[in-house]
């Protein structure tokens, strides 16, 4: 089959790759257009991109592909199937129906459950115990389709949102595989809306630590927003990044009386904060200008930072 790839983050890219070992025909990729990154603001490609470059694959950036000219163009290529992963544009009607076989999804999720754009980081802040993948044909609402395949995995209690990202990728490439081994066989499941929940997109905004909260819903949520975009407080003008922590077992720290915020305790084995039930023990943070590091390599540096007593905003 002629096989146009759709996808722009590293996520996709290891699709692309699985399919192009596979010796499938990919005539072309399809990528968001090269944004500005780093200090310099320098335009970079994708790693969608990048990956098709070293395949020799021709590659598209279009900004939409709702103009005209952007709709020809694609098919102009004559694609049997269009395979999708986290491409980031919306597939319109009109392109949905040019490949012979649709349009297929790799999507980050057991659908209907989180449905959107994160849902790999919204399984974990919501304390779920499994997600997965899921294979599914599109249609032009959001997430909605038909469903080929589902792949499960567990999300135990110290992942984080990278690691999670990394084995839902190699996972979703091995569905991509296996469907197109297995595509005339496949029998489509509908959605059942009633369970439907939707993974709205993550914001540096909500990074920001609401210590009123309870030390179980922070934890879940520091861990699902590393490495991105990391949560983080504040003392004074300092603004500390917290990327590993977990809730406090002690007792007497769940029941303290202090403020929401308030440090308790500062030694090697963390940094404990009360919070609006229980209490969080920071285990690694970064500060800003400064590298990541363990709380027991941050108290041995003696900082005059994040001592006993001090609240945190």
């Amino acid at each position: 089959m002629r096989i146009l790839f759709a996808g722009t983050p590293e996520f996709a890219a290891a699709s692309l790759d699985a399919i192009v070992d596979a010796e499938h025909n990919v005539v072309g990729v399809y990528t968001q257009p090269d944004r500005p990154a780093g200090r310099g603001k320098k335009l970079m490609p994708s790693p969608v991109k990048q990956t098709a470059l070293k395949r020799e694959i021709p590659v598209f950036q279009p900004f939409s592909l709702k103009e005209p000219d952007a709709v020809a163009e694609l098919a102009a290529l004559k694609p049997d199937i269009m395979i999708v992963a986290a491409y980031g544009l919306i597939l319109p009607k009109d392109v949905l129906e040019i490949p012979t076989f649709g349009c297929i999804n790799i999507h980050a999720s057991l659908l209907p459950r989180w449905r959107g754009a994160a849902p790999i980081q919204r399984a974990i802040q919501a304390g779920d115990t499994e997600t997965g993948i899921t294979i599914m044909q599109m249609d032009v609402g959001l997430d909605t389709g038909d469903m080929l395949i589902k792949t499960t995995c567990p999300i135990d209690d110290t992942v984080t949102g990278g690691e999670l990202h990394d084995r839902l990728s190699d996972i979703g490439a091995e569905c991509i595989l296996d469907y197109l081994n297995r595509r005339e066989e496949l029998s489509p499941e509908i959605q059942d809306e009633s369970l439907a929940t939707y993974a709205h997109k993550l914001t540096k905004a909500e990074a920001r630590i609401d210590w009123n909260k309870e030390a179980r819903e922070l934890g879940l949520t520091v861990r699902a927003f590393n490495p991105w975009p990391v949560s983080f407080t504040e003392e004074g003008e300092q603004r500390i990044r917290i990327l590993e922590a977990h809730v406090d077992d002690d007792t007497a720290s769940q029941s303290n009386s202090s403020a929401p915020g308030t440090i308790l305790s500062k030694n090697k084995d963390g940094i404990t904060v009360n919070c609006g039930e229980g209490a969080l023990v920071i285990t690694r943070l970064q500060l800003a200008g400064s590298k990541a590091v363990a709380v027991a390599d941050f108290v041995n540096g003696g900082k005059a930072l994040l001592e006993p007593h001090t609240v945190l905003k």
